[in-house]
């Protein structure tokens, strides 16, 4: 029965792409559409053979996850840490925490000017800005699961004469699992998304965005199309390997 219904689940998901891509081809093929807009499906392909044979576009994609992980990395490490912090240290949090409410309002996107005055246009800045993406929704998560801690777990720290340390390993970062957990998904996809943005709009290097980027500049809608595929998968697949990781991190609730 769980299979037939994996099988159901699967079958529904498929649907709409494949009906996409019979809609992409038949208008690339009967010439509904212009082709130097949209190219054939074959013309994807064998763009992506040439990409992966002859420019290193496999090194390409490494570099954008390498990339990826590090900012990620770096932002999970310093969102728990400073949700944390806010959410235990009741002075931090009133007079921190106002401030950081109106600070996340930013789009993420207006923080770039100020990252590469700040840490240039190489690789520094592109780290920096995708941990900033992870960091928000992290810290978020974290202070937020602290705080929605039972105030009878809490008593009976204080009754155990739990030191601050204890309090934290002990009690609010457990309870506060299933909320980081959902942080850390979070700051997964955004962080995706952020080195994207970081290889658009800071100088052009290797990467995917350095690939979409040629692709537009030299008007090669295929090439820019392969770019937006592989944005695509790698980014589906992050979310599902999150999603599985959070099921799996928190079978203990069921």
């Amino acid at each position: 029965m769980e299979e037939t219904s994996n099988f159901v689940r699967i079958r529904r998901g498929l649907t709409l792409p494949l009906l996409l891509l019979i809609a992409w081809e038949a208008s690339s093929r009967f010439g509904l559409v212009d082709i130097r807009f949209l190219p054939p499906i074959e013309d994807v392909i064998l763009t992506a053979k040439q990409e992966i044979i002859d420019n290193g576009l496999v090194g390409q994609l490494g570099s954008s996850l390498l990339r990826n992980i590090a900012g990620f990395l770096i932002g999970d490490v310093l969102g728990i840490g400073f949700g944390t912090l806010l959410a235990v240290v009741n002075i931090a949090d009133r007079l921190i925490m106002p401030t950081f409410n109106g600070i996340k309002q930013i789009s993420l996107l207006a923080w770039i000017p100020l990252i590469s005055v700040w840490f240039g246009f190489g690789e520094q800045a592109k780290i920096v800005f995708v941990a900033l993406a992870a960091f928000i929704p992290i810290a978020l998560n974290t202070h937020d699961g602290i705080k929605d801690a039972p105030r009878e777990l809490v008593e009976v720290g204080r009754a155990l004469r739990f030191n601050s340390w204890q309090r934290i390993s002990r009690i609010y970062l457990p309870v506060a699992l299933p909320s980081i957990a959902t942080g850390i998904h979070l700051g997964l996809i955004y962080s995706w998304l952020a080195t994207v943005g970081a290889e658009y709009f800071l100088a052009v290097g290797p990467g995917i965005g350095g690939l979409v980027i040629a692709g537009r500049e030299r008007f090669d809608m295929a090439l820019v199309m392969v770019g937006v595929i592989i944005l695509g998968i790698v980014g589906f697949a992050f979310n599902r390997l999150a999603g599985a990781a959070e099921r799996r991190l928190l079978r203990w609730r069921e």
